[in-house]
């Protein structure tokens, strides 16, 4: 069953609805099953809703939103806590931009620690650095009296290694970039993808375990233990509540040091003329909860792997490596819960992008753009991914675009 704008999946005789805006994009068996699997909750509020880039995910789909009642589900919202999108208009355009990009590349590479690096590493730890790193100082001020608080009360959670602190302003690996793109229009702009790094990983960790614990304590029983839900009331789900709020402040911060530090690096570099950057500056998260009022009650939604297109919303749906990407504005549809898909959407795993792919098919995806072009990021090649256009045109009732952005510089974890 379907409509003009998404297909419906009735799951009446066992639980909530799914409402997929798959049109014209892969919407494999799996990914159904999976979607319909969660909705047999008995927490599910109202229906759910899954975004055109909707793919097999750990527990719970990603690309899927998920309202929940009394109850919030940690594997949903996942590891990488706050894992978001940040975008700001520059006031340079193309003719500004150097023939040779790969030395803006290299400015970008040396201020922000990319994939296992963060500021504790001799690399980044130098007098050169000192103003990247002090910034990052400043932010973790304003986030370390809540840090303090959760260990206080849950000390596994504090990392062996790689202090919170070491880790403002560090972009991780996997999918997070950073890009420089031009619009429809020429104009320059920076964009970047990351989270809250180790420490959401430690906070998503445990309290996926402590889910799984206190419902074996109570009885109930689950489709899968990623399902494992904590319920409202409870000691556990006051304690997430706090610590992933936390954890998404800290994704929100990271990805404020590192815009800043970025552009910094660049003025101060003389690659290009002197810039300011513009009021267009679009900060959103695309996996976390909040706590929202939909269908005449308030429930929590969680995200994962879509952002919020409340109408007027602005943000930011990126494509993969050497595919556009999109400053949108959201039209407010209350059938997605305000929502929009965060991206492309995988059409396979990592590793059998590594064995379907070589290194020649990933030099001639990337044609034109900088980035890097070795065997560590195939995993990460157009290929492997949904096409970003197809995507687009499955949630047109979902978002309006305001900007098409390409990318010609690409730096990846």
């Amino acid at each position: 069953m379907s409509n003009d704008n998404y297909l419906y999946l009735d799951n009446s005789s066992q639980g909530k609805p799914v409402k997929a805006w798959v049109n014209g994009v892969l919407f494999d068996g799996a990914t159904q099953q999976q979607l319909l699997e969660t909705a047999k909750l008995p927490i599910i509020y109202h229906h759910i809703a899954a975004m055109p880039d909707c793919h097999l995910g750990k527990g719970s789909t990603v690309g899927s939103v998920i309202p929940t009642k009394g109850a919030i589900i940690p594997a949903a919202v996942g590891v990488d806590i706050g894992c978001g999108m940040v975008a700001a208009r520059t006031t340079l355009t193309a003719d500004d931009l150097p023939d040779d990009l790969r030395q803006l590349r290299e400015v970008i590479e040396k201020v922000v620690p990319v994939g296992m690096n963060d500021w504790g590493k001799s690399a980044f730890g130098g007098n050169g650095l000192r103003l990247y790193r002090k910034r990052a100082e400043q932010h973790w001020k304003q986030l370390s009296k809540g840090y303090d608080q959760i260990i206080a009360k849950y000390s596994q959670i504090r990392p062996n290694h790689r202090a919170p602190i070491e880790q403002v302003g560090t972009l991780g690996g996997g999918n997070h970039f950073i890009e420089i793109c031009l619009d429809q229009d020429k104009r320059v702009w920076l964009m970047l993808h990351s989270g809250s790094r180790g420490i959401g990983n430690r906070i998503g960790s445990f309290f996926i375990e402590k889910a799984r614990t206190e419902i074996e304590k109570l009885g109930i029983k689950v489709p899968n233990r990623d399902l494992a839900y904590l319920a409202e009331g409870g000691q556990g789900f006051d304690d997430y509540v706090v610590a992933v709020e936390w954890a998404q402040n800290y994704a929100y911060h990271n990805r404020e040091v590192m815009l800043e530090n970025i552009l910094d690096a660049i003025k101060a570099s003389g690659e290009l003329p002197e810039f300011t950057v513009s009021d267009e500056v679009v900060n959103c998260h695309h996996n976390y909860i909040s706590r929202e009022h939909h269908f005449g009650e308030d429930v929590w939604v969680t995200r994962k792997g879509a952002i919020r297109a409340r109408k007027g919303d602005l943000g930011i749906i990126p494509g993969s490596m050497g595919a556009r990407s999109f400053i949108v504005r959201g039209t407010g549809s209350e059938e997605s819960f305000h929502s929009c898909s965060h991206g492309a959407g995988r059409t396979m795993s990592r590793g059998e992008a590594k064995r379907r792919f070589s290194l020649d098919d990933h030099i001639k995806a990337t044609k034109g753009i900088e980035c890097r072009k070795d065997a560590g990021v195939i995993d990460e090649t157009p290929a492997a991914y949904k096409d970003i256009n197809d995507v687009m045109r499955a949630q047109q009732d979902l978002v309006d675009i305001v900007h098409t952005l390409k990318q010609v510089v690409c730096v990846k974890g």
